[in-house]
């Protein structure tokens, strides 16, 4: 097994860790979840950069910037499709592949389409002001 299918798109079971509760000093996301690879970046001699934006079924408080998942893309994911569902995209996680204690080799659930996540990655770095990466394990 190997890490070749975890690409951005990719949607994966990860101990996300809000930033809320990395504000209270917690190290480790509460419970497993549902999180959609943005990114991965590969970087000489090191292990490969991942960025994960958290999947929720609760809906997003105002001023959250978070996008509902249509039915198509939840089946192509490997989502519940009788549950609503969104991507926060105002926060992110970071971990490195290998190595990392919670990212595992193999499948994921599934991946969303190009034509819906690349525009939301896009738009995520054009907003994006500089960012702790929380969980960077490394």
């Amino acid at each position: 097994m190997n890490f070749d299918s975890i690409r951005s798109g990719a949607v994966v079971v990860y101990p996300y860790l809000w930033n809320r509760e990395a504000a209270k000093g917690e190290t480790e996301g509460r419970k497993h979840r549902p999180s959609a690879l943005a990114v991965r970046v590969a970087r000489a001699g090191r292990a490969d950069l991942v960025v994960l934006f958290p999947i929720t079924t609760k809906a997003p408080d105002m001023g959250r910037w978070a996008v509902e998942v249509p039915e198509t893309e939840k089946l192509r994911a490997g989502l519940d499709p009788m549950l609503r569902q969104w991507i926060v995209l105002d926060e992110c996680n970071g971990d490195a592949i290998p190595g990392s204690f919670y990212l595992e080799p193999g499948p994921p659930l599934g991946h969303f389409s190009k034509r819906f996540f690349l525009p939301l990655v896009l738009e995520f770095v054009r907003r994006r002001e500089p960012v702790t990466l929380v969980g960077l394990g490394e």
